[in-house]
């Protein structure tokens, strides 16, 4: 059914043609002051910003229309809340003045912002990036890209669907693009985890991305960036700038370069891992990540690299000793250490600020931090040259101060901006001829108005003269009815009040022109210098973002220092041997989280390929093992990050990829149980082990029955074990005890427990690693712990001990089982409601056996024979 527009407004005409433009986009319609919503969009945007739902009739077919609106200077803080609803929005601005048009304002969408696309303050987290994606699939392999507008990072690589998922797991996109076509395997390979956008197909053609990557580079061909040979992450990387393009961001010079993610560089960790060793996101209430604990970095660039860092170790000895090198050269250096953290702390976002010039979106106030982040660069270098360090040359050979642009921002903005062009007094003094001879005539002429007040009073004999101003009249001078016989006869009267008379003079309206006419001038002059500014900066955008990366460098490694003196962290001794030893170790998150005056329990690993390459781990619940299984892969992570480790010393042989199965989960949204989940993460880790590789399992098989958990954590340990081409590092940890038995046939399996002590029917863990396997797992005492009823507490002790009983007199789990429902069936006649039974059945439960001497017993047996007599 067409759409009936006869009643609708110009206004409204104009509003519906843009909107159809930008479908599933809410648009922001600027009217005057307002950014205006209609219809769903009105009544989405009030919902989400807690803003006033109003309706007029003069919707569609003369029905009422819903509208909501805010002022248009509050747009930063009300689009972060719609971005962050997971809303794209369109904002449609006037294109034109209002004042030099006699119809319609012309109007037309400057920007759509969507989750993946942002650089507000507002919007953006401060220590971490704001991924866009795109996935590309093509027929054998799937390229995927990444872009952060606010800083200019775009990254590409290429791989199987695995490699892709752990990617898109430790960038966490904002927002994902990929082909329309491809909505069921995107689904399939990447669950529904992210914010998602698909494109038409047209737009992931190989022709048509390398053009747009080429065009943007001002490049014949990608081989200087060295991705020329990744096809399909070639045509994920055009997509982004395409979609860039798309949502109306087209000054993009910022992004100056794409750098390939080389999966040989780093140590692999897949979404399982990233996620059970909690590195950069937790899912448990009040838990501590390993990023929240190490971050101790000055600028938000660094807490960002520090994030990256974090989720790609590196497995290349070289680059992880210099990182080493470093660490220990400012821990030994601590005046130098201050000296740096000093400057570095007053540099700020450098990366984001020079990403809003490339944008051309930077404020006068952004680029006077800029100003003082080059001093401090300066500053920085100068340190770097005299600390006489091979790394700190080579950073102080590479930074640069761009001395011309800072004083020209020095030289051309004033010392203290306001935050918005707009508010006027940006430029300097000196710098505009005609600005400063029409500031002397907006502000001197203002003075100008006050001499003319005391001289016409003087001249007219009227004291109580004043000149003053009105958007009717303009300026005007005001006399009393008192005084008004004095008023010379060339005054032009305007207006005629209670207690006084109002009049203008040619004089005054000479200079009113000249006032007014000045300020319109120097806002256009001023934002004119101000653009030229602006672009002459943008002609630094790649220098200031080595600048920025080289110091984001810098304040991780400082970062390191702090931690390595204050968390009494050591140097790790990394090498390139099958072994990895761990003296004294400690996890460097549950350390900080003690109660204050407790002291770590340290424990130590040894695992190589020859002679210790499998521990089974058992012990009681709580006892600790699954921190003593986190540790270890935490200190290994740390140490090929570059920072000192939790621990009295550690050598370790570079680990390739860390695998960890740790704790209970189920994607029941999905259709997957707890062991299902458990069984997919462990078969990821079993078919990509390598000779090199560290695997943390906690409790494999406790999903399913007794029976069949066993066998497949035996099979498991069998198959790391016999493996025929990879030894792997594996640490074990299980309440099957059975699996203790592996060490008597298999060499390179040992037994480990973490121990206990037995005190008063107590149990006390003391959480520290020792040699042999362990019976018990002390289930019952830790539901003690937690609270559970002393009669449950009783009853499970007591099935505990006839199972045991039954176990050493051979009989199997099952048939045991039936014997204590039997007798608990037997019991069942207390439950009778006889006075006689009752009153043996409360004389019985009212006994504790354990404490009943054979004389008590006698005398209690002699009690219920004489209720049973009566």
């Amino acid at each position: 059914m067409a759409k009936d527009n006869t009643k609708e407004t110009p206004l409204m005409q104009q509003y519906n043609a843009i909107k159809a433009k930008y479908p599933g986009a809410l648009l922001l319609f600027r009217v005057g002051d307002f950014y205006e919503t209609f219809g769903e969009d009105a009544v989405k945007t009030a919902q989400i910003l807690g803003i006033v739902l109003t309706r007029r009739g003069t919707g569609p077919n003369g029905g009422a229309l819903e509208l909501a609106g805010f002022p248009h200077h509050s747009l930063d803080n009300y689009l972060s809340k719609l971005v962050r609803a997971g809303q794209r929005v369109a904002i449609c601005d006037q294109l034109e003045d209002p004042k030099a048009t006699k119809t319609i304002v012309k109007r037309g969408v400057t920007e759509l912002v969507t989750p993946g696309v942002a650089y507000s303050d507002n919007i953006l987290s401060q220590k971490s990036n704001n991924y866009l994606a795109a996935v590309y699939f093509d027929k054998n392999t799937l390229g995927v890209s990444f872009a952060d507008i606010s800083t200019g990072e775009f990254l590409v690589a290429q791989g199987d669907a695995e490699y892709i998922d752990k990617l898109l797991q430790g960038f966490k996109p904002t927002e994902v693009v990929f082909q329309k076509s491809k909505r069921k395997e995107f689904l399939e390979f990447f669950g529904d985890r992210f914010y998602t956008f698909h494109l038409d197909d047209w737009a992931f053609t190989p022709d048509y991305t390398t053009e747009i990557l080429t065009k943007h580079f001002e490049v014949s061909s990608l081989k200087g960036f060295g991705v020329d040979k990744l096809s399909a992450g070639i045509v994920a990387a055009g997509v982004v700038l395409h979609y860039l393009n798309e949502t109306e961001h087209r000054n993009l010079k910022h992004i100056s370069s794409i750098s390939r993610l080389e999966q040989d560089k780093y140590v692999w960790l897949d979404r399982f891992t990233i996620r059970n060793l909690e590195l950069i996101t937790t899912a448990n209430d009040n838990a501590v990540t390993l990023f929240e604990i190490l971050d101790q970095t000055s600028t938000p660039m660094g807490a960002r690299l520090l994030h990256k860092w974090i989720i790609m170790p590196l497995k290349e000895l070289k680059p992880i000793e210099e990182r080493l090198g470093m660490v220990e050269f400012l821990v030994k250096k601590d005046a130098l250490l201050q000296e740096f953290l000093t400057n570095i702390k007053q540099i700020g976002d450098l990366e984001r600020l020079i990403s809003k010039v490339g944008l051309q979106r930077v404020g006068p106030r952004e680029l006077c931090q800029l100003k003082k982040a080059l001093y401090h660069i300066e500053a920085v270098k100068k340190l770097a040259e005299e600390a006489k360090n091979p790394f700190l040359s080579i950073l102080a050979d590479q930074l640069n101060p761009c001395l011309t642009i800072r004083e020209k921002l020095e030289r051309e903005l004033q010392q203290d901006p306001p935050a918005l062009l707009i508010k006027g007094n940006v430029i300097a003094d000196g710098i505009d001829e005609d600005l400063d001879r029409l500031r002397k005539i907006a502000f001197g002429g203002k003075d100008y108005l006050v001499e003319i007040q005391k001289r016409e009073a003087a001249s007219t004999g009227i004291p109580s003269l004043k000149v003053a101003f009105n958007n009717v009249f303009g300026y005007y001078l005001e006399v009393t009815h008192t005084h008004k016989d004095k008023v010379p006869a060339d005054w032009i009267r305007k207006q005629t009040l209670v207690n006084a008379e109002r009049y203008i003079t040619p004089e005054l309206k000479e200079y009113e022109e000249q006032i007014l006419g000045a300020e319109e001038k120097i806002q256009q002059i001023e934002v004119r210098l101000y653009n030229d500014l602006m672009y002459q900066v943008s002609g630094y955008i790649k220098q200031i973002q080595l600048n920025a990366f080289l110091i984001a460098q810098l304040d991780v490694l400082l970062c390191f220092a702090q931690l390595a003196i204050n968390n009494h962290y050591v140097r790790p001794e990394v090498n390139n041997k099958k072994v990895l030893d761990i003296k004294g170790g400690r996890h460097p998150v549950i350390e900080k989280r003690l109660p204050a005056g407790e002291e770590y329990i340290t424990n130590d690993v040894f695992l190589d390929n020859d002679t210790q390459q499998v521990i089974i781990i058992t012990g009681p619940n709580m006892s600790g093992k699954s921190a003593i299984l986190r540790q270890t892969g935490l200190i290994v992570l740390m140490a090929q990050m570059g920072c000192f480790v939790p621990a009295k010393a550690a050598s370790i042989g570079l680990v390739d990829k860390i695998f960890t199965r740790v704790g209970a989960s189920d994607n029941l949204s999905s259709g997957e149980s707890t062991f299902m989940v458990e069984m997919n993460e462990t078969a990821s880790i079993l078919n990509n082990i390598s000779d090199n590789s560290l695997i943390l399992l906690d409790e494999i098989g406790r999903g399913t029955s007794t029976y069949d958990g066993i066998s497949i954590a035996w099979a498991i340990a069998e198959f790391l074990h016999t493996h025929p081409s990879a030894r792997p590092k594996t640490l074990f940890a299980t309440h099957y005890h059975e699996l203790n038995e592996l060490a008597n046939t298999m060499g390179r399996i040992k037994n480990f427990n973490v121990s206990i002590k037995e005190m008063a029917n107590k149990v006390i863990f003391l959480r520290k690693l020792v040699p042999g396997g362990s019976e018990h797992s002390f289930g019952i005492h830790v539901a003690k712990m937690a609270g559970m009823p002393p009669k449950l507490i009783n009853r499970a002790n007591e099935i505990l001990k006839k199972l045991e009983i039954d176990r050493t007199e051979g009989q199997s789990i099952k048939d045991s089982i039936k014997k204590v429902q039997n007798q608990a069936y037997q019991l069942q006649m207390f439950a009778v409601e006889d006075p006689v039974l009752v009153k043996i059945r409360d004389s019985i439960n009212n006994l504790d056996v354990n404490i009943l001497t054979p004389v008590e017993a006698l005398l209690k047996l002699d009690e219920i024979q004489r209720i049973i007599k009566q």
